[in-house]
């Protein structure tokens, strides 16, 4: 048997027939009972009746004997007394047609037919008395009617004497075996009860053993096997005997073993990828840390260049101030003292507005007023306005425009002065610098590109570096100062341009380079979208 659910089928099937039978047997049992404790109160009942009759044929006689004796009297006690005793007969018969219906057993026929006939003779002999009564009382001989009289009622007695004692031995018999037959019942009932007993708990060791016996142990193993793999033990496998449903069970339980340790050893390995990533990550983490301790040192040494380079030049102005003011008192010439305030105040406003700029690039309150321009006017614009520091410094300054102009979509002023930061930067921080030199070059993409190249000794540090806010490279001097963000800066308005920067050597890989390549207009660029770019946002102003 293949199935656990056939066997349980089985048993479930068996222990309901045996509980079936076991209740009709029962319910048969009942009945049986039933019946023999009816018949005994049946007999009972017609004893009773037969002894009431009994009593009523007295009573009858009795009053045949008064009559007789005093004819005077109404003869309403003899009516009566025949009454009672045709009711008491007629109660008897209905009693008989209950207890012995028709039927085709000859026993019961034959108990029938043995009582009927004794009630036959009862009436008999109450209608003989009654007759015997009506013609004593003719008589008119005292002596004669009481003769007559004992002779009715000698008559009457035996008449009714032995079929009354034949009925009450009957009924009396009857109960004996009834109680006999409750008696054989109970007796029976025992013995099938204790068969019975017998006969589930023979049945129940058979399944116990058969079905149950094994299944429990089987479900043990499955148990015991889910502890070990539950443990850790999953090396665990069930033997798989049957192609029921616990051996689909085992079988399932053997697969899952196997998935889990399969499952193990990729957690394994991942857990080996993921201490090989966190001990990276841990390195990445303390290199960020550097980097940050360095980017705090940077702004430390950033407020302490702020200070300088908004102390000196105040203290410069404010000492020229002075200087003027007594000049002036001593009628002497204040031209040269303004000339220095002015080239002071100029400074202090250029490091205002890069402090400016940067703050607005964080906040993000730059907007770029992006129009179609040529980079070669801006350039141009740019070197110009650059000449005369570059002069003062004894440094050429040059422009090489290409061979054609480039046009971009892009923020004029803003364009401008990045270049103008490239070239200040390369004129503070390239020491023995000779020639600076801007060009503008088409390159296809289509690309306009912007570089800005010195003769200088080239950049000290790498270019990631180099573009990091408030990282300054080597100085040309202890008053060339600045707070390392024009790099920075110039990187921010590139990319919102959609450009690129990048760092490089110069000619022969002497000096140091700076690119800017900005996506150059598509000549099929129409004046539509030139005029919509023209409505774009416009610059927003400082207060200061």
């Amino acid at each position: 048997m293949r199935s656990l659910k056939v066997r349980f089928a089985l048993l479930l099937g068996g222990t309901a027939i045996v509980v079936v039978l076991a209740a009709a047997a029962a319910l048969a049992a009942i009945g049986a009972a039933e019946r023999t404790v009816d018949r005994t109160l049946e007999a009972q009942r017609r004893l009773e009746l037969l002894a009431e009759l009994s009593g009523r044929l007295t009573q009858f006689g009795l009053a045949a004997v008064e009559t007789v004796g005093n004819p005077d009297n109404q003869p309403e006690a003899m009516a009566i007394a025949r009454d009672n005793a045709d009711r008491a007969l007629a109660t008897v018969d209905e009693a008989l047609a209950r207890s012995f219906p028709p039927s085709d057993d000859p026993a019961d026929r034959m108990q029938y037919a043995a009582r009927t006939r004794p009630m036959a003779q009862l009436r008999a002999a109450r209608a003989v008395l009654d007759r015997q009564v009506a013609l004593i009382s003719r008589q008119t001989d005292p002596e004669r009617r009481q003769d007559a009289i004992k002779g009715a009622l000698n008559g009457f007695g035996a008449m009714t004497g032995q079929p009354l004692s034949f009925l009450i031995e009957a009924e009396r018999r009857s109960m004996a075996l009834g109680s006999e037959q409750a008696r054989a019942l109970s007796e029976r009932l025992r013995v099938a009860a204790a068969s019975a007993v017998a006969a589930a708990l023979v049945l129940l060791a058979i399944l116990y053993r058969g079905v149950t016996r094994p299944t429990l142990a089987r479900i043990e193993e499955v148990r015991r096997a889910a502890s070990a793999i539950g443990r850790g033990a999953l090396d665990t496998r069930l033997s798989v005997a049957t192609r029921d449903e616990l051996g689909l069970l085992m079988t399932n339980v053997n697969r899952m073993a196997a998935r889990l340790a399969r499952r193990e050893s990729r957690v394994a390995a991942d857990r080996a990828a993921l201490e090989d990533t966190v001990a990276a990550r841990t390195a990445d983490l303390r290199a960020a840390n550097a980097r940050l301790e360095a980017v705090d040192q940077s702004r430390r040494r950033f407020f302490a260049d702020v200070s300088h380079e908004l102390r000196t030049p105040l203290t410069v102005i404010l000492g020229e101030c002075d200087l003027a003011l007594r000049s002036t008192s001593r009628g002497g010439d204040p031209g040269p003292v303004f000339a220095t305030i002015k080239k002071r105040a100029q400074r202090l406003k250029l490091r205002v507005e890069d402090l400016l700029r940067v703050a607005r690039s964080e906040s993000g309150e730059i907007a770029f007023d992006k129009r179609p321009l040529g980079l070669a006017l801006v350039l141009s614009e740019a070197v110009d306005n650059m000449a005369s520091e570059a002069a003062r410094r004894r440094v050429g300054l040059t422009l090489d425009p290409g061979t054609r102009d480039v046009e971009c979509l892009a923020d004029r002023e803003w364009i401008r002065q990045t270049v103008e930061s490239l070239i200040d930067n390369a004129l503070r921080h390239a020491a023995g610098l000779s020639r600076v030199e801007v060009a503008l070059a088409a390159e296809p993409g289509p690309v306009g590109r912007i570089t800005v190249t010195d003769d200088g000794p080239g950049f000290d540090a790498s270019e990631a570096e180099l573009f990091e806010r408030f990282r300054r490279g080597k100085s040309a001097g202890p008053d060339e100062t600045g707070f390392g963000i024009g790099l920075a800066l110039a990187r921010w308005i590139v990319e919102q341009h959609g450009g690129t920067i990048r760092l490089g050597a110069g000619p022969d890989g002497r000096g140091a380079r700076v690119s800017l390549d900005l996506p150059a207009l598509d000549p099929a660029w129409d004046a539509q979208a030139a005029g919509h770019a023209a409505g774009g946002a416009q610059v927003k102003e400082s207060a200061a």
